[in-house]
């Protein structure tokens, strides 16, 4: 089905919308969800305070927003980096590798990681989390089992089990003396949870 072209408002709509997640996200980074301001986020959006207002209803729903556009490009960068491997053990561990790598990002890592859970809430934070990091691990689990590579039942809790040790580790890694060995160790861990090898 062909979607109808859009109006040149709603194509300046959708660029404002854009402009101002992009502002968010760079005063959110770099100076926090508190101490960021509606008047500093419109500025650097080159739009009026009525835009934004037009767009969102509060500082919330622009965080809101701003953690759905980045847990949906951590999603676009993994699935890019595991593109073309075969061996669905090397996709599901590579896929937590790019999304350690993700996680230890200076914006991704202080807006998702840090603040996002206080400030949108556990639920909706989980609720972001399950449409896309979790959903894309989710695949990869259900994708082993079908091919006999992994022998668990409940699948939901084994994701939900894995999502929150990989969230775990990332906090510690910053603080790691040692992050490679860190990485190389929670990696064996989750393998040997799933009592996987690497097929032939």
């Amino acid at each position: 089905m062909i979607e109808p072209k859009k109006t040149r408002r709603e194509e300046y709509s959708d660029a404002t919308r854009d402009a101002l997640i992009a502002a968010g996200r760079v005063n959110f980074a770099e100076y926090g969800f508190a101490a960021t301001s509606i008047e500093a986020v419109s500025r650097a959006a080159r739009v009026t305070r009525g835009a934004f207002y037009h767009h969102f209803a509060d500082k919330d729903a622009l965080f809101d927003a701003v953690v759905v556009s980045m847990q949906a490009e951590a999603i676009q960068t993994i699935r890019r980096r595991v593109s073309g491997k075969g061996d669905l053990v090397d996709m599901l561990f590579e896929g937590l590798e790019v999304y350690l790598d993700v996680c230890l990002e200076a914006g991704y890592a202080r807006i998702v990681v840090r603040e996002a859970p206080s400030i949108l809430g556990l639920d909706r934070f989980r609720e972001i989390d399950e449409t896309y990091p979790m959903a894309l691990l989710m695949d990869n689990l259900k994708a082993l089992r079908r091919a006999g590579l992994l022998d668990f039942g409940d699948i939901e809790t084994l994701c939900r089990m894995i999502d929150a040790m990989v969230c775990k580790l990332a906090l510690m890694l910053p603080t790691a003396t040692d992050p490679k060995a860190l990485r190389a160790s929670g990696q064996a861990v989750i393998r040997r949870l799933l009592n996987l090898t690497k097929t032939a």
